[in-house]
């Protein structure tokens, strides 16, 4: 029975990484585009732009295609405010794009004629049956304005390579994942870097025990991706003791919704890239027996989680989800120590009743010499008021025998 408890608590403690199917972004590429047209300005002639989907789908299934528009400049600010469009042309091997065309991209002001960064999400279908992976390949790029202007540019890419996708049972085996973080200064104060699109490939490891009411501690590691936007030092930012804050979002068995855990930077020069601390740990404490669920949360950059310098938010959804079970304390209890006699409990008081019959001796008590005063009997034995208090008991229940033995024989006569 107790090999048996073992193992059920062993294989009950066993955390599961659960991936959903079109829910994790963790594939993401750059391609470089050369731009012409009368839209944009300055930033006319090469972007970046990023491709990211997840790193595994399932066949007869379908899942997002992100496309990553970076931050443009255009010719001149329109009369009107209004939102740039986003026409990209993909192609998937095999499979379908299910919704194609113009999507929404960010707003624009009368203004100003930068365009901030924004993601346009397209819907590809996998065919019943594929094996292998989808190969995304990309096409033409057109920007444009619904109105009042007509100008338009067309971005195309030399690029020969695709994003490939996994087809499998969903879930990529627990690959990592690439989360797209927002970052910018807290302040809102300008520089040239901020804000900046930092993709960080994420890879959180949940305990392989856990039980209620004890802390669970998660190891979070972060990589920023070739291509991605640079995290760096801005002005102002602390070099002496400057630390990264990490949030991961929790749910289940009556954790908390959020934790955060704190690791010390390296060296930081200001304008230069920050370099990740090797690995951070978060704790969450479950208060019940179940299932924990944990995706990414935000970032922090500076000497205080509540005031950073650098704020990094990370998407609310698609994100890869990991779990793992809580079981019930199972310590073997610690025997209480025994008291030691320091104060004495006090013991019951034990009654007894005792019926004596007193059997008459022939041998003769002697006096001790000299008359010793004790009160005793001498060499009697035990002391002689017993033997008197229990006689006197006997006449006196003798008594009352013989009178009701009396009025018995006169009721009868």
């Amino acid at each position: 029975m107790g090999l048996t408890g073992t193992l059920a608590i062993f294989v009950g403690s066993i955390f599961v990484v659960s991936t959903p199917t079109a829910a994790l972004a963790a594939v993401t590429k750059q391609f470089s585009y050369t731009c012409t047209g009368s839209l944009l300005g300055s930033t006319a002639g090469t972007i970046s732009v990023g491709l990211s989907a997840p790193d595994s789908a399932t066949a007869g299934t379908t899942f997002d295609l992100t496309v990553k528009i970076p931050e443009l400049t255009l010719a001149t600010a329109p009369a009107t405010a209004t939102t740039l469009q986003v026409n990209a042309t993909l192609t998937p091997t095999p499979g379908s794009i299910q919704d194609p065309g113009a999507k929404t991209g960010a707003n624009v002001t009368t203004t100003s004629t930068t365009v901030s960064a924004k993601d346009v999400v397209y819907k590809v279908s996998v065919p019943t049956g594929t094996t292998g992976k989808v190969s995304v390949k990309p096409g033409n790029l057109v920007l444009s304005l619904p109105s009042p202007s007509t100008a338009t540019t067309t971005c195309t890419t030399q690029s020969t390579e695709a994003l490939d996708v996994t087809i499998g049972t969903g879930g990529g085996s627990g690959g990592d994942d690439v989360v797209a973080y927002d970052c910018d200064l807290a302040s809102g104060g300008g520089d040239a870097d901020y804000p900046a699109d930092v993709d960080m490939k994420v890879v959180m490891t949940p305990p392989t025990s856990a039980t209620a009411n004890a802390d669970a501690s998660i190891t979070w590691t972060g990589t920023i991706q070739t291509g991605s936007d640079t995290l760096k030092a801005p002005t102002g930012f602390p070099t002496t003791s400057p630390k990264m804050f990490v949030t991961v979002k929790a749910s289940g068995a009556g954790v908390p919704t959020t934790a955060t855990g704190e690791a010390t930077l390296g060296t930081v020069t200001i304008g230069q890239a920050i370099t990740l601390p090797t690995s951070v740990t978060v704790k969450v404490k479950p208060t019940t027996t179940g299932t924990v669920t944990l995706t990414a949360g935000d970032l922090a950059f500076g000497t205080s989680a509540s005031s950073p310098v650098i704020k990094c938010l990370a998407p609310t959804t698609g994100l890869k989800t990991y779990t793992f079970t809580v079981g019930s304390s199972t310590g073997t209890p610690t025997p209480s120590p025994t008291p030691t006699n320091t104060t004495s409990s006090p013991k019951p008081t034990k009654t007894s009743t005792a019926t004596v019959t007193v059997t008459p001796s022939t041998k003769k008590s002697k006096t001790p010499k000299a008359g010793a005063d004790t009160g005793g009997g001498g060499e009697a034995g035990p002391d002689g008021r017993m033997f008197i208090l229990t006689g006197t008991a006997l006449v006196g229940a003798a008594a009352v025998g013989g009178l009701v033995m009396r009025r018995r024989n006169a009721t009868r006569g």
